[in-house]
């Protein structure tokens, strides 16, 4: 494995990639770190030269993340039960519940994405028009999420919307009360000893539950091994089998749970220009791959991908 990524990294098929870890049975066995012109979020950060101690964007895997903090309020009872309504997490928005539509959302709508909401994110994330920029912009991010037009029924298609995951972050803090960053640190990186990490806020003080989160490729990788190893008594077990059970299916064809992707034999966290966590249960495989070729494509996090599956 290590001779194949070595070659794919030297040949330039992988030119955006910035970082791979693979852990075996819980051990490093393959740790590799490039160089490249990188970003946080939309800030220029420069050439970068990365090694293990350098802090990487994890995009949207941030929402995967933001699924495991779910689990551990809920084993705290902060927050509801998926099935709770959704609005009424929000009573100051309780006018927006006089569409009988609307009232029926519950939390698990936003979990699994299949709100039903009208959400256009496949635009670059410079782009105002963008769902997820839109947000950051409005007035009250919650309120834009919560009143966007209704065009199905809830829990029929799975839409990509980090509107949905900017409200189970807002859940997390009002149950927390803290903000979705502290408490994220003092109940799951600390306590698996991750004490390097940053998560954005936007200028309304919210975290950016979806996309905001910056961590070590190595500790990122240990989230990983705690799914495999069932939540290492920081991330409740039950919780895990609900998260990772497959609910909806996305445009590509994946299954997907509770704010993870899941195909056959895996579990994964996928982030703009490349950002990947994949957990292989069978192989006791964890593998994250780090890149920036933000608003490109994947194409480099694959090729890495590809060499370590030998696809």
């Amino acid at each position: 494995m290590a001779q194949r990524v070595d070659e794919v990294l030297a040949s330039g098929k992988a030119p955006y990639a910035h970082g791979l870890v693979v852990l075996r049975g819980g051990q490093v066995e393959i740790e590799r770190y490039a160089a490249g012109h990188d970003y946080a979020l939309n800030e220029p950060l420069g050439h970068v030269e990365f090694d293990r101690d350098t802090l990487h964007d994890l995009r949207s895997v941030s929402k995967s993340v933001v699924g495991l903090v779910y689990g551990i309020a809920l084993r705290e009872g902060l927050v509801p039960e998926p099935g709770e309504p959704l609005l009424r997490q929000f009573p100051e928005h309780e006018d927006l519940a006089a569409d009988p539509r609307r009232a029926s959302l519950t939390i698990e709508h936003a979990l699994t994405m299949t709100l039903g909401i009208e959400w256009k994110e496949d635009l670059p994330y410079t782009d105002p028009a963008n769902g997820e920029i839109a947000m950051e912009l409005a007035p009250d991010r919650h309120r834009y999420v919560l009143e966007r037009p209704i065009v199905e029924e809830a829990g029929l298609r799975w839409q990509y919307c980090g509107g949905a995951t900017a409200l189970i972050g807002e859940i997390i803090t009002r149950g927390a009360g803290r903000p979705l960053d502290e408490y994220a640190a003092a109940r799951l990186f600390e306590p698996l000893g991750i004490s390097a990490h940053a998560w954005s806020r936007g200028d309304d003080g919210a975290t950016r539950a979806a996309s905001g989160l910056r961590l070590r490729p190595i500790d990122l990788a240990l989230l990983g091994q705690t799914v495999l190893d069932g939540g290492r008594d920081v991330v409740p077990g039950p919780w895990l089998t609900e998260m990772l059970r497959h609910r909806a299916v996305t445009g590509s064809g994946s299954g997907y749970g509770y704010q993870w992707y899941l195909n056959p034999g895996t579990y994964e966290g996928v982030g703009n220009g490349g950002q990947r966590l994949v957990v292989v249960p069978e192989e006791e495989l964890v593998v994250v791959v780090t890149a920036g070729e933000y608003d490109v494509s994947l194409a480099s996090s694959q090729a890495v991908l590809d060499a370590v599956f030998n696809r």
